[in-house]
């Protein structure tokens, strides 16, 4: 921690599973493959399988770019600490706020995930009204996404010992559930291998024919595959984070992939009648099919599996955004930096962050009782908000490679993880990926944003969410922004009391002038 100018201030007791279950946590392969099912199966047919080794294929050469960067820099809020050591000042809170904002508003969209799962397992959890009724299901929703939240909240208010195991735990289940999904599935295929070339007439009579209709099913693989980066943004209460951070988000990754893949495949190898319509609706989409496929007693006990994952989740992403609040916060790079940025010192967390990040996540969650339309947009927005905030480290890790900056002395001498030759080609790629599947999520469309301005959301949200992030920035924030003393590495706090006119030490990129 001193290397990068830090105090030790949080509890270091993150072990390597822990590590690993905060990343497929994150990504939660039954959350997602149940969750967005339906939304690809609706766009795409059977065919928008594919999609799933596609979007892979791009987020393995993020994952491998970020694995190299965890070695070199394990420290909380991973995307703006990298960025901030790969770029300039702007370009790294620019990352920051984007994914901070974007967390926030994922933890609402996961919540939601209750009301697909919790009224089928009992109907007593429709609390409100039916649930065949969009308007009581929206306000339902909240009520449940609610009560998640605010367990969330708790929890990372108590520490992070306990969210670890509660984690690990609900990850353990997560996996067993899905291999056992996975395998009670085979034993009930119905469907020949060759349904995932049938394009089912979908985007018949468009300019760009089934291309463009499995642009938009790809969206139901993107919006899950992300998120691995959390691994490393506990990186300062990981023991031995260089080490174990890097082959956490790999085998976070690759564990989504191969899991989460064959759950889809055997979905729609069991589905009884791929001409189902039920089977593109969010009421019913791939619950369904399990369902359908294992009976009732066995399909609910994995809808409870389901419902873990989806708390679990929730609890992971609640926990990026906090770590990546105090890590902003300690830079004085957020209003009020000092109050966000205290540790409470009884639990070793940021207890003021926690609340802070559920109560606006609450906020959020309410649009969607008066307008789900707005909020589903608005969720859709977030998603492409990380994604760029990914761009906004893997292009100046680009650059940086191209100028012979990366990796520097120290990195190529520190013996962790590293790409080696692979390093440029597989940052190329993943900057490439990067550009094309975030022009790939904004692009206006209906069937994802809805009709009229909704469908220009993409530009909308995220040009303002831009445009007053980088007024405070530029207004207030820039002349600010430096390591809080509490939180200085001891001997640069001592240097800093010594002579006051020295900039605060908060790190910088590596080769710019002090």
């Amino acid at each position: 921690m001193a290397e990068f100018g830090y105090s030790q201030t949080l509890d270091r007791s993150i072990g390597k599973f822990a590590s690993f279950a905060a990343g497929v946590s994150y990504i939660s392969i039954l959350t997602g493959t149940f969750q967005l099912f339906y939304f690809g199966f609706g766009t795409g047919g059977a065919a928008y399988w594919w999609s799933w080794p596609l979007v892979f294929a791009g987020q393995i050469m993020v994952a491998l770019s970020f694995a190299e960067l965890a070695g070199r820099y394990p420290v909380a809020g991973s995307v703006y600490n990298w960025s901030k050591q790969l770029a300039g000042p702007a370009t790294s809170w620019l990352a920051g706020w984007m994914m901070l904002t974007a967390s926030i508003v994922t933890i609402t969209a996961v919540v939601l995930a209750y009301q697909l799962v919790l009224p089928q397992i009992w109907s007593g959890f429709q609390v409100i009204g039916d649930a065949a009724d969009p308007t009581a299901a929206a306000a339902n929703a909240v009520i449940l996404g609610g009560l998640l939240i605010v367990f969330t909240t708790v929890i990372n208010a108590i520490g992070v010992k306990l969210m670890a195991q509660i984690n690990s735990t609900g990850v353990f289940i997560e996996l067993i559930a899905a291999v056992l999904i996975i395998v009670l599935l085979a034993f009930n295929i119905v469907n020949p291998p060759s349904v995932l070339f049938d394009t089912s007439g979908f985007g018949e009579g468009t300019s760009m024919g089934y291309f463009g209709a499995f642009l938009v099913a790809a969206l139901a693989s993107a919006y899950v595959m992300y998120g691995f980066d959390t691994a490393s943004s506990l990186g300062e209460e990981t023991v031995d984070p260089r080490r174990t951070a890097p082959t956490a988000i790999l085998r976070a990754v690759i564990a989504s992939f191969v899991i989460g893949g064959l759950i889809l495949l055997l979905l729609i190898l069991t589905a009884p009648d791929l001409s189902n319509p039920d089977y593109g609706v969010k009421s019913g989409g791939g619950q369904l099919i399990l369902l359908q496929v294992l009976g009732g007693p066995v399909g609910t006990v994995f809808l409870v599996a389901i419902a873990i994952a989806i708390t679990v989740c929730a609890l992971a992403v609640h926990t990026a955004a906090i770590r990546l609040m105090f890590a902003m916060a300690r830079d004085n790079a957020l209003p009020e930096g000092a109050r966000l940025a205290k540790i409470d010192p009884v639990h070793k967390t940021p207890v003021i962050p926690s609340i802070v990040v559920g109560v606006l996540a609450l906020i959020i969650l309410v649009v969607n009782i008066g307008s789900p339309e707005v909020f589903t947009a608005v969720t859709s927005v977030a998603i492409i908000m990380i994604y760029i905030a990914y761009l906004l480290v893997t292009g100046p890790m680009l650059l940086r490679r191209l100028r012979g900056q990366w990796p520097d002395a120290a990195a190529r001498g520190s013996g962790y993880f590293s790409l080696g030759k692979l390093g440029l080609p597989v940052n190329i790629l993943a900057v490439l990926w990067g550009v094309v599947m975030s022009i790939n999520l904004a692009w206006p469309r209906e069937a994802v944003y809805g009709a009229g301005w909704l469908a220009w959301s993409a530009f909308i949200f995220i040009g303002a969410i831009i445009v007053v992030g980088l007024a405070w920035y530029g207004l207030r924030g820039r002349h600010r922004v430096g390591t809080l003393p509490e939180h200085m590495a001891q001997q640069l706090e001592e240097a800093h009391e010594v002579d006051p006119t020295l900039p605060a030490p908060g790190p910088r990129p590596e080769g710019s002038q002090a």
